[in-house]
């Protein structure tokens, strides 16, 4: 079923969700939200992706809200009436949902990326930037706060101190600035974004295990709230002892030993080790 406000395509192992309001420089609304939600239901459901990308149609990547409400933008739709702890941000929900999947998700920001344009990304694994991006957070400037859990997600990418800086003064700055302060890892030519994205992915799809990539992503995020290591050593000793016995991991050292690509089976949505997920 076609989206309204996202394209999605699956080749080659990797799935493209490109959000498609170029008109509004794909500005979020609450179609967008829900949407997203919806696509990541998709890529995460399906064995035949390994990998997502996320780009943005035309020249932006996500302006951020859609401020066509004027003043009133932030405060909800008319006849709201929920308290102001039950409201939840939907910038959250979706950020919240891609730190649940299993499959690495890639940022290729094509264009400016500001508000929810940019804390939409930092859920994601890897970010690539165009010579085009142009980046902010910019929320004090709207008297509102950070969005979308990156206030839990942006000093454990850059650290507290450039976290500070870039909300604290909402300005908006180049690429060459998001990969100095780490917020990025490549900085390319527009025409050579997507194809090094895509390249990344297929990486991934052609030669890891879907079941290891899994378990190492949710392992990765997870012990970023660790109080000692030897949560991590208690999850990879499990790990290790599963994944170890796995038809994966029989194919992994045959293909090496053989001098062949290999061949992987393991399925996440059947497949994954008992102990998953260890921390519910």
């Amino acid at each position: 079923m076609p989206f309204e406000t996202l394209l999605y395509d699956v080749a080659e192992g990797v799935a493209t969700v490109t959000l498609n309001r170029p008109d509004r420089l794909n500005a979020v609304n609450t179609t967008v939200i829900r949407e997203l939600v919806e696509a990541f239901d998709r890529a995460d459901g399906d064995d035949a992706v390994r990998a997502v990308i996320v780009t943005g149609a035309g020249r932006a990547f996500c302006a951020g809200a859609d401020l066509g409400g004027g003043g009133k933008t932030f405060a909800g739709g008319p006849g709201r009436t929920e308290q102001p702890d039950e409201h939840r941000d939907g910038g959250g929900v979706v950020t919240l949902r891609i730190f649940e999947m299993t499959k690495p998700v890639i940022a290729a920001i094509n264009g400016p990326a500001v508000g929810f344009g940019i804390t939409l990304t930092l859920a994601m694994d890897v970010r690539l930037a165009s010579t085009a991006a142009k980046i902010g957070f910019v929320f004090a400037r709207r008297g509102v706060v950070p969005e979308a859990c990156s206030t839990w997600f942006l000093p454990r990418i850059v650290g507290i101190a450039q976290a500070a800086e870039w909300t604290y003064t909402g300005r908006v700055f180049g690429a060459d600035e998001a990969l100095a302060g780490g917020l990025v890892s490549q900085v390319l030519a527009p025409d050579a974004l997507l194809p090094t994205a895509r390249a990344l992915a297929q990486e991934i799809a052609q030669s890891t295990s879907a079941v290891s990539i899994a378990l190492i992503r949710q392992m990765l995020w997870r012990m970023l709230g660790a109080d000692h290591p030897r949560e991590a050593h208690r999850i990879d000793s499990l790990g290790m002892w599963h994944t170890g016995r796995s038809a994966d991991a029989h194919e992994g050292v045959t293909s090496f030993l053989e001098k062949r690509p290999p061949r992987f089976t393991g399925r996440p949505s059947k497949d994954m080790p008992p102990f998953y997920p260890w921390w519910t």
